[in-house]
Protein backbone atom coordinates (compact mmCIF):
# COMPACT_ATOMS: atom_id res chain seq x y z
CA UNK A 1 0.00 0.00 0.00
CA UNK A 2 1.41 3.37 -1.03
CA UNK A 3 0.56 5.98 1.61
CA UNK A 4 0.96 9.63 0.68
CA UNK A 5 3.12 11.99 2.70
CA UNK A 6 0.03 14.00 3.65
CA UNK A 7 -1.61 10.85 5.04
CA UNK A 8 1.53 10.10 7.05
CA UNK A 9 1.62 13.69 8.35
CA UNK A 10 -1.99 13.28 9.50
CA UNK A 11 -0.98 10.49 11.94
CA UNK A 12 1.80 12.42 13.69
CA UNK A 13 1.40 13.12 17.41
CA UNK A 14 5.09 13.40 18.29
CA UNK A 15 8.05 15.32 16.88
CA UNK A 16 11.57 14.19 17.80
CA UNK A 17 14.52 16.37 16.80
CA UNK A 18 18.28 16.24 16.81
CA UNK A 19 19.88 19.58 17.69
CA UNK A 20 23.13 20.24 15.81
CA UNK A 21 22.49 20.56 12.08
CA UNK A 22 18.70 20.43 12.58
CA UNK A 23 17.74 23.04 15.18
CA UNK A 24 21.04 24.85 14.54
CA UNK A 25 23.14 25.27 11.42
CA UNK A 26 25.81 23.05 12.98
CA UNK A 27 28.13 25.91 13.88
CA UNK A 28 29.67 25.96 17.35
CA UNK A 29 31.07 29.08 18.97
CA UNK A 30 33.80 27.92 21.38
CA UNK A 31 33.91 30.39 24.27
CA UNK A 32 36.81 30.89 26.69
CA UNK A 33 34.58 29.54 29.47
CA UNK A 34 34.47 26.21 27.65
CA UNK A 35 30.82 26.54 26.71
CA UNK A 36 30.07 25.77 23.10
CA UNK A 37 27.32 28.21 22.15
CA UNK A 38 24.77 27.56 19.41
CA UNK A 39 22.42 29.84 17.50
CA UNK A 40 18.76 28.91 17.17
CA UNK A 41 16.24 30.22 14.64
CA UNK A 42 13.40 32.13 16.33
CA UNK A 43 10.84 30.81 13.81
CA UNK A 44 11.86 27.24 14.58
CA UNK A 45 11.33 28.10 18.25
CA UNK A 46 7.90 29.53 17.53
CA UNK A 47 6.95 26.36 15.67
CA UNK A 48 8.12 24.17 18.54
CA UNK A 49 6.24 26.25 21.10
CA UNK A 50 3.11 26.24 18.92
CA UNK A 51 3.26 22.44 18.60
CA UNK A 52 3.68 22.01 22.37
CA UNK A 53 0.81 24.40 23.10
CA UNK A 54 -1.43 22.54 20.65
CA UNK A 55 -0.82 19.24 22.46
CA UNK A 56 1.86 17.58 20.36
CA UNK A 57 4.74 15.82 22.07
CA UNK A 58 8.15 17.25 21.28
CA UNK A 59 11.28 15.33 22.17
CA UNK A 60 14.97 16.06 21.70
CA UNK A 61 17.68 13.43 21.34
CA UNK A 62 21.20 14.82 20.97
CA UNK A 63 24.75 14.00 21.95
CA UNK A 64 25.61 17.60 22.81
CA UNK A 65 24.88 18.78 26.34
CA UNK A 66 25.04 22.50 27.09
CA UNK A 67 23.14 24.26 29.86
CA UNK A 68 22.11 27.11 27.53
CA UNK A 69 20.61 24.68 25.03
CA UNK A 70 18.57 22.94 27.75
CA UNK A 71 17.32 26.31 29.02
CA UNK A 72 16.28 27.32 25.49
CA UNK A 73 14.35 24.07 25.00
CA UNK A 74 12.67 24.37 28.40
CA UNK A 75 11.71 27.98 27.60
CA UNK A 76 9.96 26.69 24.46
CA UNK A 77 7.99 24.20 26.57
CA UNK A 78 9.88 21.04 25.63
CA UNK A 79 9.84 18.52 28.48
CA UNK A 80 11.28 15.39 26.84
CA UNK A 81 14.96 16.35 26.55
CA UNK A 82 17.59 13.65 26.15
CA UNK A 83 20.89 15.45 25.68
CA UNK A 84 24.40 14.40 26.51
CA UNK A 85 23.91 10.89 25.16
CA UNK A 86 26.47 9.05 23.11
CA UNK A 87 26.31 10.22 19.48
CA UNK A 88 25.89 6.57 18.49
CA UNK A 89 23.28 5.77 21.14
CA UNK A 90 20.19 7.51 19.79
CA UNK A 91 18.29 4.37 18.78
CA UNK A 92 18.19 2.96 22.32
CA UNK A 93 16.93 6.31 23.70
CA UNK A 94 14.35 6.55 20.90
CA UNK A 95 13.04 3.01 21.55
CA UNK A 96 12.84 3.60 25.32
CA UNK A 97 11.01 6.91 24.77
CA UNK A 98 8.41 5.20 22.59
CA UNK A 99 8.01 2.35 25.08
CA UNK A 100 7.78 4.61 28.15
CA UNK A 101 5.15 6.82 26.48
CA UNK A 102 3.20 4.01 24.80
CA UNK A 103 3.74 5.52 21.35
CA UNK A 104 3.46 3.78 17.99
CA UNK A 105 6.12 4.47 15.41
CA UNK A 106 3.63 5.65 12.78
CA UNK A 107 2.79 8.55 15.14
CA UNK A 108 6.42 9.73 15.17
CA UNK A 109 8.39 12.04 12.94
CA UNK A 110 12.12 12.14 13.62
CA UNK A 111 14.28 14.86 12.09
CA UNK A 112 18.00 14.25 11.88
CA UNK A 113 20.80 15.38 9.60
CA UNK A 114 23.88 13.18 9.95
CA UNK A 115 25.18 9.65 10.51
CA UNK A 116 24.40 9.52 14.27
CA UNK A 117 20.73 9.81 13.22
CA UNK A 118 20.92 7.06 10.59
CA UNK A 119 19.61 4.14 12.68
CA UNK A 120 16.56 6.05 13.86
CA UNK A 121 15.92 7.37 10.34
CA UNK A 122 15.90 3.78 9.03
CA UNK A 123 12.92 2.80 11.19
CA UNK A 124 10.34 1.64 8.66
CA UNK A 125 7.17 2.83 10.42
CA UNK A 126 8.41 6.18 11.71
CA UNK A 127 8.53 9.16 9.38
CA UNK A 128 12.12 10.28 8.80
CA UNK A 129 12.70 13.93 7.94
CA UNK A 130 15.80 16.03 7.42
CA UNK A 131 16.93 19.55 6.49
CA UNK A 132 17.95 20.27 2.89
CA UNK A 133 21.66 20.44 3.80
CA UNK A 134 21.83 17.04 5.52
CA UNK A 135 24.50 14.41 4.90
CA UNK A 136 23.97 12.52 1.61
CA UNK A 137 23.31 9.28 3.49
CA UNK A 138 20.44 10.92 5.40
CA UNK A 139 19.03 12.66 2.32
CA UNK A 140 18.98 9.23 0.66
CA UNK A 141 16.73 7.63 3.28
CA UNK A 142 14.52 10.55 4.40
CA UNK A 143 10.78 10.36 3.78
CA UNK A 144 10.59 14.17 3.85
CA UNK A 145 13.35 16.65 3.00
CA UNK A 146 12.61 20.19 4.12
CA UNK A 147 13.45 22.89 1.58
CA UNK A 148 15.11 24.77 4.47
CA UNK A 149 18.59 24.14 5.86
CA UNK A 150 19.28 23.14 9.45
CA UNK A 151 19.02 26.12 11.79
CA UNK A 152 17.27 28.13 9.08
CA UNK A 153 13.64 27.05 9.34
CA UNK A 154 13.70 23.28 8.73
CA UNK A 155 12.13 22.54 12.12
CA UNK A 156 9.40 25.15 11.60
CA UNK A 157 8.76 23.84 8.08
CA UNK A 158 8.24 20.27 9.31
CA UNK A 159 5.98 21.31 12.18
CA UNK A 160 3.97 23.56 9.89
CA UNK A 161 3.57 20.82 7.23
CA UNK A 162 2.30 18.33 9.82
CA UNK A 163 -0.03 20.78 11.53
CA UNK A 164 -1.43 22.04 8.22
CA UNK A 165 -2.11 18.44 7.13
CA UNK A 166 -4.05 17.99 10.39
CA UNK A 167 -5.80 21.36 10.21
CA UNK A 168 -4.23 22.57 13.48
CA UNK A 169 -1.76 25.20 12.26
CA UNK A 170 -4.17 28.16 12.47
CA UNK A 171 -6.45 26.73 15.21
CA UNK A 172 -4.59 28.73 17.82
CA UNK A 173 -6.04 31.95 16.42
CA UNK A 174 -9.60 30.75 15.89
CA UNK A 175 -12.06 32.33 18.27
CA UNK A 176 -9.73 35.15 19.37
Amino acid sequence: MNVSLTERFQRITTFIFDIDGVMTDGSVLALESGEQARTFNVRDGYGINRAVRMGYRVGIISAQNQVGVRKRLEYLGVKDIFIGSSPDGKLAIYEKYLHDNNLKEDEIVFMGDDLPDYEVMLRKDALGACPADSAPEILGIADYVSPANGGHGAVRDLIEQVMKAQGTWMKWFEGK
